[in-house]
């Protein structure tokens, strides 16, 4: 596993734990980045995405619960909620990681940790909130390894 995979884990079970305890200070957000026999630059990502979630956390909701179709947000499981707030304020705000990239990860975050339809439902929401933001290309034309065939 990657560290920023590491980093998007960490980021989920502190956004999950914010989620149930309704906030946390930064010195227990700092006490529970600490607590992960992980590497410090998994732990730094990890930080920088909560941050960016929590600072983030009205509009990626709005913009969440407009993405959604016949769903609404309350119905959400917290799980499959803060892969969503995770994943969209990457696709957002992270401008060096591809929109491919940051949905596959989500997909993956949903397998391991949300029920078995999490990854098919993360998958809908998230490709359809990128291709409405206009995020689906995000980074694809600065991968060297993409060849053209024009």
């Amino acid at each position: 596993m990657g560290i920023r995979h590491n980093g998007r884990e960490i980021a989920l079970q502190a956004l999950y734990q914010i989620d149930l305890r309704g906030g946390a200070s930064n010195d227990e957000l700092s006490l529970f980045f600490e607590s992960f026999a992980a590497d410090d630059r998994a732990r730094r990502f990890a930080r920088e995405l909560v941050d960016g979630v929590r600072g983030a956390q009205a509009e990626l909701d709005r913009e969440i619960a407009a993405g959604l179709e016949h769903w609404s947000i309350g119905r959400l499981s917290r799980v499959d909620h803060n892969i969503l707030r995770l994943a969209l304020y990457e696709l957002i705000s992270m401008a060096d990681v591809p929109a491919r990239v940051t949905i596959d990860e989500a997909i993956e975050l949903a397998k391991t940790y949300g029920d078995r339809d999490s990854g098919r439902f993360v998958n809908g929401v998230l490709d359809h909130l990128a291709a409405r933001l206009k995020l689906k290309e995000k980074g694809e034309d600065s991968n060297p390894a993409k060849t053209s065939l024009a």
